[in-house]
């Protein structure tokens, strides 16, 4: 039997965002300030009810390292890939690419950061993980925002013209005998985003300015 995602206490983190079904704001898990940081599924398909607002800078980062054939195709085969049990391989195998999307994030502009991938799940998931962890959530808290996706995947997939993939996925847990709150607590229990990024190579003083910009902090 695996572990069930408890109730979110936080509806008012889910965001209406015209165009996109996954959005909503990490203020209110740990000591993470609202406004701070948002998730959401990509931003590309926006409509013109939701315009970007003027002065927005975009910054692009490979992170999943998808040309790593050798490193991914084992997870392609049974659909593991959309789910948290690639997550700590991924990030031992890619510290470089995780430091350099943490370092974008300390050096961002004054003002709150929209982060994003295709679903807003798994590449938003890990850098979910990272930011709630340097801001003091709980692995139980850190699972259950993952989970919320779930919900989410049919809109997001039939949207991008793949919703096959959210039954694929489905049964991809159903065959591991697992759930995605389940998966992503494993993972968040063994996670110390601070330890990680000075592992990585990340300078201290960075990850003391994306902790205080998670946590609302003065940085300095």
């Amino acid at each position: 039997m695996t572990a069930a995602a408890p109730p979110d206490p936080h509806t008012h983190r889910h965001l209406t965002w015209d165009g996109c079904f996954n959005v909503r704001d990490l203020g209110g898990l740990g000591r993470h300030a609202p406004g701070a940081f948002v998730r959401a599924d990509s931003v590309e398909k926006l409509t013109a009810a939701a315009p970007r607002p003027d002065g927005i800078t975009t910054v692009r980062l490979p992170l999943d390292g998808i040309e790593d054939t050798a490193f991914w195709e084992p997870w392609f085969t049974d659909w593991r890939w959309g789910t948290p049990l690639h997550y700590r391989p991924f990030l031992d195998h890619f510290p470089e690419r995780v430091a350099a999307t943490a370092e974008a994030l300390a050096a961002a502009a004054p003002g709150g950061v929209a982060f994003h991938c295709a679903a807003g799940r798994d590449r938003t998931g890990l850098v979910s993980l990272l930011l709630l962890s340097l801001a003091g959530a709980t692995p139980e808290e850190i699972a259950a925002d993952y989970a919320l996706s779930e919900a989410r995947m049919t809109p997001v997939f039939t949207a991008l013209g793949r919703a096959e993939e959210a039954a694929r996925l489905a049964a991809a847990y159903r065959s591991h005998a697992t759930s995605p709150y389940a998966e992503m607590l494993k993972v968040a229990r063994r996670f110390d985003g601070a330890a990680y990024l000075a592992a990585a190579g990340v300078p201290g003083t960075t990850v003391a300015a994306l902790r205080a910009r998670a946590t609302g902090q003065p940085r300095g």
